[in-house]
């Protein structure tokens, strides 16, 4: 695979990374892809709140009874610099969003849909960086290190959802 450059956006390399990293770090495959997807969906929140693209949550109307607080978790795992809302399911630990747990199904497709042909060999450079780490470096490291092999996008709003080059060559030197 030498050379191999991939065009993507950014949501489903971060999806990726962070599922991949879960996974180094001793989650089921399961829990590490809806972990992985949590992390890149809370990303994409910041960034948007950020660009402006998201304005501030809505919050109940003055005098109104308060809406339920919290994300239905459990317990919060650290993957990727970002606290992820995690709870134990009848098919094991799980991320939620909006109060559900995340179906690592829907992960995998939305994975292979994203990357296509290219998902074992950008999952299996992935791989290589993460296991060359420590339990620690990864842990402490790992947003740095998607922070420098990530695509290059415009900044701003003009780069919401496009496409960058994600070098695989470039993701295994990091090792």
């Amino acid at each position: 695979m030498s050379g191999k450059i991939v065009l993507i956006n950014r949501a489903p390399v971060l999806a990726l990374w962070a599922a991949v990293v879960a996974e180094q770090l001793g989650y089921e495959h399961e829990t590490a892809l809806t972990v992985g997807k949590c992390v890149a969906g809370l990303n994409a929140q910041s960034k948007g709140k950020m660009l402006g693209i998201f304005g501030p949550p809505k919050g109940p109307r003055e005098g109104s009874p308060a809406e339920k607080t919290g994300l239905g978790e459990d317990f919060w795992i650290d993957i990727c610099s970002r606290g992820v809302p995690v709870r134990h399911t009848e098919d094991g630990i799980r991320a939620v969003t909006k109060d559900k747990p995340i179906d690592p199904a829907k992960v995998e497709t939305y994975l292979k849909s994203k990357l296509g042909d290219d998902l074992e060999a950008v999952a299996q450079a992935m791989k290589d960086l993460a296991s060359s780490l420590d339990r620690d470096s990864l842990q402490s490291r790992s947003y740095a290190l998607y922070e420098r092999f990530r695509p290059e996008i415009p900044s701003g709003k003009k780069g919401w959802g496009a496409k960058g080059a994600l070098d695989l060559d470039f993701v295994r030197s990091l090792a």
